[in-house]
């Protein structure tokens, strides 16, 4: 029996490459209320709501009816403020809570449901998604590689290639690429903001670190999915494209 699942997309308005892109004009609709819906589509989830510390961005959800959560302004990481708005909302202790980012209006429900599906575990306390990775584009630092025991357990993110190829001839390992969605039993998640950032998350830049370098295990569920996130304006292109080929979510 799976613990009650909630959806908590965390959005700020400051972005260094886009500022303002949570309310950037995709087919007609803000992005975030794209990501919100895709999430909704899944049907994987008790509840979805979008944590913000922007009052443009808490208004134009308001007005279009997104449920939404305004936290604080001083938090490091999108997961701090998931935390915060999980708290504000009051969820109960067994639940599950999955960060969605707000990039993500191409987003494809079926991943929603594949992470879902990895808490028939009760051993799972944190899980992700990876996919298959073309090995020509394992280099690129943006994209971020993970490594896994046998039973699905990530034994280490990078932005660099691993597992690192001696001999073409004897490769007995895929590059995986990491899909950044993250799901926590809610005890996982408050564990995760009382840890200070750990060495290895510092080099890489990669928040998913200080879980591992202070024990805590990241089961990794494999998808054939596939994603566009926004980081730059010309991506809004790329996404529109996706969005027209799949079909529409249903009305909210």
């Amino acid at each position: 029996m799976f613990p009650e699942f909630h959806a908590i997309i965390p959005a700020r308005y400051a972005s260094t490459r886009f500022p303002g892109k949570p309310l950037a004009m995709i087919l007609g609709m803000p992005m975030i209320q794209h990501v919100y819906r895709r999430a909704m589509e899944s049907e994987a989830f008790a509840s979805a709501h979008v944590a913000t510390d922007d009052e443009r961005i808490y208004k134009v959800c308001r007005e279009l009816l997104v449920p939404v959560v305004m936290t604080g302004a001083e938090h490091v990481s999108g997961t701090d403020r998931v935390y915060e708005a999980a708290c504000l909302l009051d969820l109960d202790q067994d639940s599950v809570v999955v960060n969605i980012q707000g990039d993500e209006p191409a987003l494809d429900p079926r991943m929603l449901v594949q992470l879902r599906n990895v808490f028939t575990d009760a051993s799972v306390s944190v899980a992700t998604l990876a996919r298959p990775l073309d090995p020509s584009d394992a280099a690129l630092p943006d994209i971020v590689k993970v490594v896994c025991a046998g039973n699905g357990d990530a034994l280490y993110f990078s932005r660099a290639p691993i597992p690192f190829v001696r001999d073409t001839g004897n490769m007995g390992s895929e590059f995986l690429a990491h899909v950044g969605l993250y799901a926590f039993r809610l005890p996982a998640l408050r564990h995760f903001t009382e840890l200070e950032p750990s060495p290895l998350e510092l080099t890489e830049q990669l928040e998913q670190l200080r879980l591992l370098e202070n024990g805590v295990p990241i089961r990794v569920a494999l998808t054939d999915c596939s994603t566009h996130g926004v980081d730059r304006p010309e991506d809004i292109a790329i996404v529109e494209s996706l969005l027209k080929e799949r079909t529409p979510c249903k009305p909210y």
